[in-house]
């Protein structure tokens, strides 16, 4: 399944107005002055939609906010949108994906062949009726009497909601098959909706949703086989197929002691039904907390979808499968990027009717702390940082319609639902909210317009929680020093000293005063790790003692330089990106630490550094950049022992766009530090420059006037155009012409093609007057279990809103707005 956004951004349409409540920044002026304009004419969109697989994709779920459309939600209530490509209607469905009562997501369904790229129209209409092929539901029995523990007589109604009395438990006979019920046309699953917390697997013989057939002549009819199928699995004491728990250190803890659950069905239609389970005050590992399942799928597909959320951190939650014997117990790859989906599975003849059934749970390597056992379950450990858990489960049995028969067969599907979750569908929405505003004569007013926009969203959105003590929405996980910080807060502090506004201000003042200790010590910086990337925010620090010149600022960025004089280095004088990448040089620490090291040195040390900054950039062009295209190689591995080394060069196989975009912006702001008088040291980065601006200027995408995540694939399957290196690069490309160091003449039109581009490809404007910046890649760095490989650069996430996008972009729109005011 795919998201146009993020799950941490779920809520984006409602986050101004709901922190705003909570004492944040208002949006500014200029957004408040959109709140009107939502999408009223027929056409609402356009979406393109490219499948990265070389195998096809039968009923994708796509997601696609009412706020990215242009739409308001209570639009979306009035009125009926619907989907259309080249054979006619796609099937479609408006949902409660946040599970607020409205509805804000319209979920399409369409079917995409290996390597097709779909082209649909969103616009006003009737949507075609389709055929019911998911369902969610909870049936309680009315008409009788609770006899203490037992409901005796009445039949069984279909509800919306269900609090069971205090006195329910197991075997009550009160709730149609003792919980609620969610499928697809594939299988089904129940939810034990007591102290067992198990859930179960109905197995579906028909490839039409069954659960309404199920339980109605009492609880044991469903155990024996039957038109429809029958129920497959023996939970016992275990959580069952990829039920929940707490890990103790030595078994899995059912969710038991709590003072009781609530079930709500959210969706109930034809490609999307969900359902949550609020469980209440659950007594566990000393804390008492409530949790909320929000389980949904989808049509077509297995994949049971558990989206926790939990009232307080907890760490150390279980997934588990129950163990029955005559399994094979199998296991995705660990050895891979966080990011990266993987399993934990079993297979074999473990049905009740002793037919070959497949269990497994999906998740994402990184949030994995250890896989292990106990008496009733396989179990697979996972880290909470913050207080969200997202995870899928399914059944997969033997006589399902055409269903899995052998082991083999379960492997390659798993593998097949790795991919699909983690190599997400590439998607470019264009929608007329938005172009209306973004297609307007480019000035200097429109580029701060929109540079100021974003910004005022962000404050909303991140910025305003970069501080020691706020909470890192893009991790989900506390605020530390590291570079995307600085990096941001470096953009408020140019977007400030341009167009001062105390919002601005207070972004870069607060970041540094929480960081900085009276002594000169900072939170969370580690200087043992010999980490590259915890030096960027040091810039922030600079820049705030240069306006206060208080003593601790001083102390805190001496601390950072002196990891740089002890920083271990490359036999030709690199830095090493970290302690634990011995030998390897990466574009990304170029940033990270040289534009610091020429500050500081400017500030404290008469330039005695400066040589060795330059040093560094001389380095890399001759390690790193490739003759024939003049583009730069990601990083460069001197022992030539990393999965990803050529075993010749050192090098890495690809030219990541990001990368050469840390590099662009470390040339132009490295040079603000070295004299224009000292031209020995000015030249080598002048040239770099010179070479830069030509080279990216031949693999500028020449329809949108911007550039693709690996720069020289353009077309190749699932490359995409990508948003914080092409920010990056319109950064370099104006802060060069107006430093004078490319030639205006030459370089001004491809500038205002590549930031006019960046409106166009990447900006969505909301209903509500935030904006957005979308299809940035989140992360791809070159460490453990990262091959380097075109696929792992195809398989890391694509978000919206990232620091290293949104930073890039404000700092773009400040010097173009300074390029375009003559």
């Amino acid at each position: 399944m795919t998201s146009i956004f993020k799950n941490p951004l779920l809520l984006s349409s409602l986050s101004l107005s709901f922190l705003a409540a909570c004492g944040q920044p208002a949006p500014a002026p200029e957004q408040q002055a959109v709140l009107a304009q939502p999408a009223t004419t027929t056409a609402v969109a356009s979406l393109s939609i490219h499948n990265p697989s070389d195998f096809a994709r039968v009923q994708e779920a796509i997601y696609v906010s009412a706020a990215d459309l242009g739409l308001t939600e209570s639009s979306v209530q009035n009125s009926a949108f619907i989907a259309t490509g080249p054979k006619g209607q796609t099937p479609s469905q408006w949902i409660d994906l946040n599970a607020d009562g409205q509805k804000d997501t319209l979920l399409i369904s369409p079917t995409l062949n290996a390597g097709e790229t779909l082209a649909l129209q969103i616009t006003a209409g009737t949507a075609t009726e389709l055929p019911k092929q998911t369902q969610a539901e909870i049936s309680q029995k009315t008409g009788g009497q609770w006899q203490e523990k037992k409901y005796v007589g009445g039949h069984f109604e279909n509800v919306s909601s269900l609090t069971p009395p205090p006195q329910y438990t197991d075997h009550s006979e009160f709730i149609r098959y003792e919980g609620p019920g969610i499928e697809s046309d594939k299988v089904a699953y129940r939810i034990y909706l007591d102290w067992r917390n198990g859930f179960d697997i109905f197995g579906n013989k028909t490839g039409k949703p069954v659960l309404d057939q199920i339980g109605v002549d009492g609880y044991q009819s469903y155990h024996e086989p039957a038109d429809w199928g029958m129920d497959v699995l023996k939970v016992g004491k275990a959580v069952g197929a990829g039920g929940f728990g707490y890990w103790d250190g030595s078994q899995v803890e059912r969710v038991s002691k709590l003072d009781g659950h609530t079930v709500n069905i959210i969706e109930n239609g034809p490609l999307y039904s969900a359902l949550t389970i609020d469980y209440k005050n659950w007594q566990i590992a000393g804390k008492t907390l409530d949790i909320r399942a929000h389980l949904s799928m989808t049509a077509g597909s297995r994949l049971l979808q558990n989206r926790l959320t939990l009232s307080q951190p907890l760490d150390n939650l279980a997934l588990g499968i129950v163990k029955l014997p005559d399994t094979k117990l199998l296991t995705g790859t660990l050895e891979s990027s966080g990011h990266t989906y993987t399993y934990l599975a079993t297979y074999g003849k473990q049905s009740l009717d002793g037919a070959n059934l497949g269990m497994a749970i999906l998740f994402k390597r990184g949030k994995l702390k250890e896989l292990t056992t106990d008496e009733h379950n396989h179990v697979a450990v996972m880290s909470v940082s913050g207080q969200y858990l997202d995870y899928y489960l399914l059944g997969a049995w033997q006589h399902e319609l055409n269903g899995i028969s052998n082991e083999q067969q379960f492997v390659e599907y798993l593998q097949q639902e790795v991919e699909r979750l983690t190599l997400t569908p590439r998607l470019r929405l264009k929608t007329e909210f938005t172009n209306t505003q973004v297609n307007q004569p480019l000035t200097s007013e429109r580029a701060l317009y929109w540079t100021r926009q974003l910004a005022n969203s962000d404050l909303n959105r991140q910025a305003g929680q970069y501080y020691w003590g706020g909470w890192d929405t893009e991790r989900d996980r506390p605020v530390s020093f590291e570079y995307t910080t600085g990096l941001l807060v470096q953009a408020f502090d140019d977007l400030n000293k341009y167009a001062a506004d105390p919002a601005y201000q207070a972004v870069v003042s607060k970041m540094a005063d929480t960081f900085v200790t009276e002594d000169g010590s900072i939170h969370s910086y580690n200087a043992s790790k010999f980490n590259i990337d915890s030096i960027n925010s040091g810039n922030v620090l600079l820049r705030v003692f240069e306006q206060t010149k208080e003593p601790k600022y001083q102390l805190a960025v001496q601390a950072l330089r002196e990891q740089l004089k002890h920083h271990p280095k490359t036999s030709n004088g690199a830095f090493w990106h970290k302690k634990i990448y011995p030998h390897q040089l990466w574009l990304d620490g170029v940033y990270m630490g040289m534009p610091f090291l020429a500050y500081y040195s400017s500030l404290f040390e008469q330039g005695a550094s400066l040589e060795q900054v330059v040093h560094e950039f001389e380095v890399t062009r001759e390690q790193l950049r490739d003759d024939k295209t003049g583009l730069y190689f990601h990083a460069w591995d001197e022992s030539k022992q990393m999965d990803w080394a050529d075993k010749e060069t050192g090098r890495s196989a690809y030219f990541w766009g990001r990368a050469v975009g840390w590099l662009s912006m470390a040339l132009v702001d490295v040079l603000d530090y070295i004299p224009a008088d000292n031209t020995e040291l000015r030249q080598p980065l002048l040239t770099m420059v010179t070479e830069l601006a030509a080279d990216l200027a031949r693999f500028q995408d020449a329809e949108t006037g911007v550039w693709y995540h690996i720069m020289d694939k353009a077309g190749e399957r699932g490359n995409y155009l990508e948003s914080s290196g092409s920010s990056m690069f319109v950064y370099f490309y104006a802060k060069a012409i107006n430093k004078g160091y490319l030639p205006k003449e030459q370089y001004l039109d491809i500038s205002k093609k590549a930031w006019q581009g960046l409106l166009n490809e990447f900006v969505l404007v909301h209903p509500d007057g935030s904006v957005s910046l979308t299809n940035m890649v989140q992360v791809a760095g070159l460490g453990a279990g990262r091959d380097g490989s075109y696929h792992y650069y195809m398989s890391e996430p694509i978000y919206r809103n990232d620091s290293k996008g949104t930073g890039p972009f404000i700092m773009a729109g400040v010097q173009m707005s300074q390029l375009l005011k003559d």
